[in-house]
């Protein structure tokens, strides 16, 4: 009744008393062009339990938007700031709650979670239009990121930017960066540390190949594996497509932790060796000492140089499996299981022995695998080597994995640990799932912006003319390749 709409629940003042009230509720949430100069058409949120969500394009002014609802209760309040349908202007970049009230003390409280362009965070980089073209240089500038619903700002700040990556760089036109601050910084909510990856994932066209690798990486018992989240970039104002934002592998007290005296040391192929990095050689494969700045010949130098090559001459002797004097003896067995299982279920190409293959070691501990890294040519995503396809062994064919494979207790731990990700195996799809949804509208954008989908870019072996073709692709692969590797590891 009218009287129950004025006064709530109890006498009405009409000389009767009311019927239940209604419960407090909001029944419609709306931004109208109308009210919203700045968006292109109406806007109409849906609920889902007590969380309100739409989508607003990146040419609406999120920071100052008025909202039409409908609601039956006695008030509507955001803090303690009365609403008012059509008229009462909020900032939705965040999370914005509403509280609907009754007279009689019932609440309901309602998250407006808008999504803003394409949902995720947004990074600016701007170089006063310097070309960014060096790898080795790098443009002064500034950056700084509208969080949106999940992360924090990052206000305007000083960095210095420049390119990344080998065949990523060279050959592609969406550009892959380093970019580092003055003082370390949190960035997306990633712990605090100066140097950050942008991540362009050109070459996978799901851009979830990496990210799943990680994923892995989180369940495995390796020491570290990098953070990274999905953020747009926009260069010089201009749109430049999705990214992942990542931790550069390198020591930090919360990266690859090696503490005073220790190495970060890269197995790297020796076109990439460039004239300033310092490197060893074993008979086996090329070491770049990344961690710390050394000068070859000096002391430091000399004591890694020859803990490498010893534990090489160890694991390739007589008596290599001895549990005493072999090579048990020389490394973290657990981190070396399960860096082999995550590079062999994906296949990751580089790391039979190429490239981007990192190990550390602190004097009188023991070497130890990882960090895991660049997952963009791995799920089958690549035309000119036999990881292409799900069948086979790949990574056991690394000269120290062939070796360690020879011990009967090395193969009994392979298996135990590949049961672990085996089992594990709906987990790794669902997160999939989720990224593909979370990715909806970054894909599109994304593609819009460099037009690969159903275009051959390097080195691809297939062509769909779908991102969700892209994602079944690499589904498929990944469970072909898990039922493979169980009756392959199982019958070693």
């Amino acid at each position: 009744s009218l009287c129950c709409d004025d006064i709530g629940c109890g006498d009405d003042g009409c000389g009767g008393t009311c019927g239940v009230c209604d419960p407090p509720e909001l029944t419609s949430f709306s931004f109208l062009q109308s009210d919203n100069p700045s968006l292109e058409g109406d806007i109409e949120l849906s609920f889902q339990d007590n969380i309100i969500a739409g989508d607003v394009p990146y040419s609406g002014d999120i920071s100052n938007l008025v909202a039409t609802f409908s609601y039956s209760g006695s008030a509507v309040l955001v803090g303690s700031e009365n609403q008012f349908s059509g008229w009462t202007q909020n900032d939705f970049s965040h999370v914005v709650k509403y509280s609907v009230l009754t007279n009689d003390g019932q609440q309901a409280v309602y998250d407006v979670r808008v999504r803003y362009y394409t949902g995720l965070p947004i990074i600016y980089l701007n170089t006063n239009g310097v070309p960014i073209v060096s790898k080795e240089t790098y443009v002064e500038g500034v950056v700084s990121a509208f969080g949106g619903l999940d992360f924090e700002d990052l206000p305007i700040s000083y960095m210095e930017i420049r390119g990344r990556g080998h065949s990523t760089w060279g050959i592609h036109p969406k550009k892959p960066y380093q970019l580092k601050f003055d003082e370390k910084t949190e960035v997306l909510g990633m712990p605090e540390d100066k140097r950050w990856v942008f991540l362009a994932n050109y070459s996978d066209k799901t851009m979830l190949r990496t990210r799943i690798g990680f994923e892995m990486g989180y369940m495995s018992n390796l020491d570290w594996t990098p953070e990274s989240y999905f953020a747009e970039v926009f260069l010089q104002n201009e749109y430049n497509g999705t990214y992942s934002i990542a931790q550069k592998v390198e020591a930090s007290d919360n990266r690859v932790a090696i503490g005073d005296d220790g190495y970060l040391l890269e197995i790297d192929a020796t076109s990439h060796i460039g004239p300033g990095d310092i490197f060893f050689t074993t008979n086996s494969y090329n070491f770049k000492i990344e961690e710390p700045d050394l000068t070859e010949g000096d002391a430091e130098y000399e004591y890694i140089e020859q803990f490498i090559n010893e534990f090489e001459a160890v694991l390739m002797g007589d008596d290599f499996a001895n549990p005493v004097t072999g090579y048990p003896a020389y490394i973290d067995v657990d981190s070396f299981v399960d860096w082999y299982l995550i590079n062999e279920i994906t296949k990751e190409v580089d790391s039979k022995g190429y490239s981007s293959i990192y190990l550390s070691y602190i004097p009188g501990e023991k070497i130890k695998m990882g960090p895991l890294w660049d997952f963009d040519l791995s799920f089958g995503n690549v035309n000119y080597a036999a990881s292409e396809f799900p069948e086979g062994f790949w990574v056991k064919d690394n000269i120290w994995y062939s070796r360690l494979f020879l011990d009967p207790v090395f193969v009994d731990l392979v298996k135990t640990r590949f049961a672990y990700f085996r089992n594990n195996q709906d987990y790794i799809l669902d997160t999939i799932d989720f990224y593909v949804d979370y990715l909806s509208l970054a894909q599109e954008e994304n593609y819009a912006k460099w037009n690969t989908i159903g275009v051959y870019v390097w080195p691809n072996p297939v062509l769909f003319d779908t991102y969700e073709e892209t994602v079944v692709y690499m589904k498929e692969w990944y469970i072909e390749r898990m039922d493979w590797l169980d009756t392959a590891i199982n019958n070693l």
